[in-house]
């Protein structure tokens, strides 16, 4: 395919659309809240129809959570290893020649499944427009969290951690809600949590953060950071690779900073990558591929 294209990274709650030109410039990006939760029952089609009218009708590829069985159209996965030009013969045309959704990619290791929507697209992305090796590993922070092993240009393999997720329960439902207070950084706090995270017995360490307050061992306005260094430090200590390692980390400078801190702490080395160009450089490969 060629020509300008919009491409929209659908996700559960949040979308964000780019119109793209024929050389493969963003030329205008737009964000909103408009995730497939908030899209009812049969309601796909005018939310696209309304971005293809707010960008002169072009054609669409889409990714992410709008490919799952709670979104537009469910697109099957792409096994692993996994290739720029695998997700694009994958692809489905929901309107032949005018909207397409990108499939997501799954795994299967050591008897465990795992999958993903979306990431795919930037992880290859990233590998696409050079900003990481052909073979490296690569992490995407987040509520659930891809750690990616790319050889030869291809996703080789990946585990998806539910770290931020849990950290969110913990805050919101949880016997250590009281005790999670203060501002989450980079600190001493911390890197005291993510020390802690590699006696390895996480649900221990997690229940000492009680015990510590009941105590009267834990200061005031610290427990976010440590809990938050705990559970980043138990996700990156669980990581093959990671120790003597390059580490390319696909997030934002906020989460990017934990990560690093976290991936420093356990010996390896942090690189930040713009995650949303790795989206762009990935999804232009993919529109380029379309049959």
């Amino acid at each position: 395919m060629t020509g300008e294209f919009i491409a929209v990274d659908w996700g559960t709650t949040n979308r964000r659309a780019y119109l793209i030109d024929a050389a493969g410039a963003v030329v205008e990006t737009v964000r909103d809240d408009r995730g497939i939760l908030a899209v009812g029952a049969g309601g796909f089609a005018a939310e696209a129809e309304a971005l293809r009218a707010r960008y002169g009708r072009r054609p669409m590829l889409m990714a992410g959570m709008v490919g799952s069985n709670r979104g537009w159209h469910e697109v099957p996965y792409v096994g692993c290893p996994a290739t720029i030009d695998d997700l694009a013969r994958a692809a489905v045309w929901v309107e032949p020649g005018t909207v397409a959704i990108v499939p997501g990619v799954s795994t299967f290791a050591d008897d465990r499944p795992d999958v993903m929507r979306g990431e795919e697209v930037q992880l290859l992305g990233a590998v696409a427009a050079a900003m990481t090796p052909d073979d490296a590993l690569l992490c995407q922070p987040g509520t659930h969290c891809k750690w990616a092993w790319i050889k030869g240009g291809r996703i080789e393999n990946f585990t998806t951690a539910m770290t931020g997720e849990l950290f969110a329960l913990l805050k919101a439902h949880s016997l250590l809600a009281a005790q999670l207070d203060g501002p989450v950084a980079a600190n001493a706090e911390f890197l005291a949590g993510v020390e802690e995270a590699r006696r390895g017995d996480l649900l221990a360490s997690l229940f000492g953060v009680r015990a510590a307050a009941v105590l009267g061992q834990a200061a005031a306005g610290r427990g976010a950071a440590f809990v938050s260094g705990l559970l980043i430090g138990a996700d990156v200590a669980a990581r093959s690779g990671v120790a003597g390692g390059d580490i390319y980390l696909l997030a934002d400078p906020g989460l990017g900073a934990l990560y690093g801190a976290a991936i420093n702490a356990c010996g390896g080395a942090p690189h930040l990558i713009d995650s949303h160009a790795a989206f762009v450089a990935g999804i232009v490969e993919i529109w380029r591929k379309l049959p």
